[in-house]
């Protein structure tokens, strides 16, 4: 994704590991210059040899991402202000049988792994059947968002309380 558009992704925890056959991995570090509780996330991301510059806008299932590729001695200059809230993960991207792509998401420095699948536009989220391997569905859960593993360590796996 470059410039500006709509992200629509269902996240969920993953309740066993799928064969990963055509699959590709690839090492991402992530940076964020914003709090969980700011109204946009603001982070720097490194994937594989390129390297990226995102604005999220507030939502969970669908909401507004602006990335900009940017050179690597931006990166490494404006890395520093991202402190401590930081992560490092090998994704595997691959096509479920329905053709949708997923991204699992193995993190080096917890004991978490989460799967994302993007869509076009909600009503295509909305109907979308995960497959046995995925578990429980943390799309609505903020605990599970990038930006608070990055802040915060890895978060307890039972849902969230009711409020």
């Amino acid at each position: 994704m470059t410039d500006s558009s709509q992200e629509v992704e269902r996240k969920f925890l993953v309740a066993e590991m799928p064969p990963l056959d055509g699959a590709v991995s690839e090492h991402i570090r992530q940076g964020y210059f914003t709090v969980p509780e700011d109204s946009v996330q603001v982070r720097l991301r490194q994937k594989g040899a390129r390297f990226f510059l995102t604005v999220k806008g507030q939502g969970t299932l669908s909401r507004s991402e602006h990335e900009t590729e940017i050179p690597a001695e931006v990166f490494e200059r404006l890395w520093p202000a991202t402190g401590a809230r930081r992560l490092e993960k090998i994704r595997w991207t691959g096509r479920l049988p329905g053709g949708e792509v997923f991204e699992l998401d193995l993190f080096e420095d917890r004991d978490l792994r989460l799967v994302e699948v993007e869509f076009a536009d909600e009503t295509g989220a909305l109907e979308f059947v995960p497959p046995d391997w995925f578990g429980r569905e943390v799309t609505e859960d903020g605990r599970f968002s990038n930006s608070s593993l990055a802040s915060g360590g890895v978060p307890d796996a039972s849902p969230p309380p009711e409020r």
